[in-house]
């Protein structure tokens, strides 16, 4: 059985790729901040799964975290898609305060690090592997009053390329833009209009077999998901 670790498993996206990714018979490992989220989605997936809760910005807890995953997999992880993240209020740079702007960087930056520091060494070891890491449509344009953000996510394009060239054979990194999804982030800057775009359950139905797909073949790319 493949596994697939997911940050950002709560809510969203990331609950909408574990259920997923459970019905292609993966090992679904999750992790997130909302602790009766995770309890409900382990109790949808079943006791073959794991679901913990982390704050990717605390070392400790990802290593804690890294630990249970290979406990329960016996081995690193086939995927790991960094999801996690969060953005800024509709703001000019300027009316941003410091504590929302480093929020933004700590959770969608620091907290990528942070994972891909504590899961990669096991998947290199291993030999294989594919690491995901969640971009946007805001990494490779701009749009004002969601300018921390913006930067955040061209950080991880530049932060994906250069580890794919630092990975050996037989690995890959690859960032993801997954399209315009109607989540509570997009609600945020969107409004009603949110409304108008997929649900994470429809964009997850056709995006989680190509996220299942990736390989070696891949790393480097800058890819944008099908459901999106």
């Amino acid at each position: 059985m493949k596994t697939v670790v997911i940050t950002g498993a709560s809510k969203g996206l990331g609950r909408a790729m574990a259920l997923r990714f459970a019905r292609e018979g993966w090992r679904v490992c999750g992790c997130g901040r909302n602790k009766g989220a995770l309890a409900e989605l382990q109790k949808a997936l079943g006791d073959e799964h794991l679901m913990q809760v982390c704050d990717i910005t605390e070392e400790t807890q990802v290593s804690a975290f890294e630990a249970a995953v290979i406990g329960k997999a016996g081995a690193a992880p086939d995927l790991l898609i960094n999801n996690a993240g969060v953005i800024n209020r509709n703001a000019p740079l300027w009316d941003i305060s410091s504590e929302e702007f480093r929020k933004v960087m700590e959770i969608n930056l620091t907290g990528v690090h942070l994972v891909i520091r504590s899961f990669l060494p096991a998947m290199i070891k291993r030999g294989k592997g594919v690491v995901a890491n969640f971009s946007s449509g805001w990494g490779r344009s701009t749009s004002p009053e969601v300018a921390p953000y913006c930067a955040s996510k061209w950080g991880i394009e530049g932060l994906t390329a250069a580890l794919a060239q630092e990975l050996p054979a037989g690995l890959a990194a690859v960032a993801v833009n997954p399209g315009i999804i109607d989540t509570e982030m997009l609600q945020s800057c969107f409004g009603s209009e949110s409304s108008m775009y997929p649900k994470p359950t429809d964009w997850a139905e056709e995006t989680v077999p190509w996220l299942a797909s990736l390989s070696a073949k891949d790393n480097g790319r800058a890819l944008t998901a099908p459901g999106g």
